[in-house]
């Protein structure tokens, strides 16, 4: 590479950020714990996006999954389940600038958003986890969440990355709820949508992270659907940003046991 090349071509540095719905102490949690961080090691992506993290009145699943992988994290739980938090987070390999948490438009599932710029090497870079309400019929109030999203990220954000908004939001790709934040309709705040990281760079194949080939899944006797997501604001300058691949993850057994109920979602942006 020429020196001009390293100073005007595209970004060949890289960033690796994961989103993955770890099922909080549903299922046999205890036996699937070490098969989380036995993936997330694995994957060793640069930031971690969770939802469906329990805590007590001591800890929670992130703060530990972070202490014994060298993390920082953030944690932020909107509701309390069988008498444990039920909350999204973030974990990041390098030290974490300002966090902050929102609620979202309510409907009894305690909904929320997780915020961290992440003081990175190359700079900073702004990164949410969020989790929308799970029903079919629920579309109406995702949307109405989407547009509480999209006030908290444009207040948040970086001028020099563009954000990262990672999540389950329990939507197919086509949904109006995804179409508010992709740009295919009107966008909540105007001028901010994101790039859908698997339309983008996926394989091309369904990208499903509700898959019937995970037990878990065929247990609840749903169809296979693509409802967990990394998406990305427009690149930034030489190319910060840009999705250059994306593949589901977390999608095969550890010793014998299935992590979550969910697939991971892991991509590489230049950074």
């Amino acid at each position: 590479m020429t020196a001009q090349q390293e100073i005007f071509g595209p970004l060949e540095t890289r960033l690796r950020v994961l989103t993955w719905n770890i099922w909080w102490r549903y299922g046999p949690w205890e036996r699937r714990r070490p098969a989380i961080a036995a993936t997330l090691a694995e994957i060793d992506a640069d930031v971690i996006a969770l939802q469906e993290v329990w805590s007590d009145e001591t800890t929670n699943l992130a703060a530990e999954l972070a202490s014994e992988l060298g993390y920082h994290h953030v944690f932020a739980s909107g509701i309390e389940k069988e008498g444990f938090g039920f909350g999204n987070a973030l974990l990041s390999r390098w030290p974490i600038a300002r966090s902050d948490s929102t609620m979202l438009h309510e409907n009894g599932e305690g909904r929320l958003a997780v915020f961290a710029e992440v003081d990175g090497p190359r700079g900073p870079v702004p990164v949410f986890s969020t989790h929308l309400n799970w029903k079919y019929e629920h579309s109406h109030i995702r949307q109405r969440q989407v547009a509480d999203l999209a006030g908290f990220v444009d207040r948040m954000g970086s001028k020099t990355f563009p954000p990262i908004l990672c999540g389950d939001f329990n939507a197919d790709p086509a949904s109006e709820e995804m179409r508010l934040l992709t740009g295919l309709t009107t966008c909540p705040v105007e001028g901010l949508f994101f790039h859908d990281a698997w339309g983008w760079a996926g394989d091309g194949g369904s990208g499903y992270t509700w898959d019937n080939a995970n037990p878990y899944a065929r247990d609840k006797f749903e169809p296979n659907r693509r409802i967990d997501y990394i998406l990305v604001g427009d690149p930034k300058a030489r190319g910060a940003g840009q999705v250059v691949d994306c593949r589901v993850t977390g999608n095969d057994p550890i010793d014998g046991m299935w992590p979550s109920d969910h697939h991971a979602v892991t991509a590489e942006l230049r950074y």
